[in-house]
């Protein structure tokens, strides 16, 4: 039961992208949906909610699917991190980085890019303003963003980097009143 003033932050990953093989952060590249009855279990998990979505043509396109009557509000602070040189390169192609602290990892921005911890701050801003609204908001976007709530929640950086986020999985983080966050859910997925 949602405390009453409570925001319930509903945060699904979009379905699988079509990224060919290749990383893609910021680069815009379309979602391969799943069937019906995958779409629907996740739009009854998540109810009547108020809907705010990356402007990534995969999240645009995971939001029509869920919710076809529902006009996405699309807020371009949701966007994946940004991998700067390393977008569009080979999975096989990615530098390896070795062996890194979790904190090291948070703080390593890509050449021409952000790090991990500059997602977290772009997106923060956010989640602050959704909170404020009270009710439920289902969030669709990256595994980065989802990451980045689960951060804020937390409220640690390096820590949110352990988290798997599977394509259309739902996260649930419910921002409290009065302040502080609490973690609902975590990677909940629906076959």
């Amino acid at each position: 039961m949602q405390a009453e003033g409570a925001t319930e932050l509903l945060l699904i990953r979009h379905a699988p992208a079509l990224h060919g093989g290749r990383l893609a952060g910021r680069r815009d590249v379309a979602a391969e949906l799943p069937g019906a009855a995958a779409l629907a279990a996740l739009r009854r998990a998540v109810g009547a909610a108020k809907v705010v979505a990356s402007p990534a043509l995969r999240c645009r396109q995971t939001a029509a699917a869920l919710w076809p009557e529902v006009a996405a509000e699309l807020d371009a602070r949701l966007w994946e991190q940004d991998f700067g040189a390393w977008e569009g390169l080979g999975f096989a192609d990615l530098p390896d980085l070795g062996p890194l602290p979790a904190a090291a990892l948070a703080a390593h921005r890509h050449p021409g890019g952000e790090s991990f911890a500059d997602l977290c701050a772009r997106v923060a801003p956010v989640l602050d303003n959704l909170a404020r609204g009270g009710g439920r908001v289902a969030v669709v976007a990256h595994a980065g963003v989802v990451r980045a709530a689960l951060a804020t929640a937390l409220g640690a950086v390096a820590p949110a980097l352990a988290f798997s986020v599977a394509p259309l999985s739902l996260t649930q983080i419910t921002a409290l009143p009065g302040g502080g966050w609490s973690i609902g859910g975590v990677n909940r997925v629906f076959a």
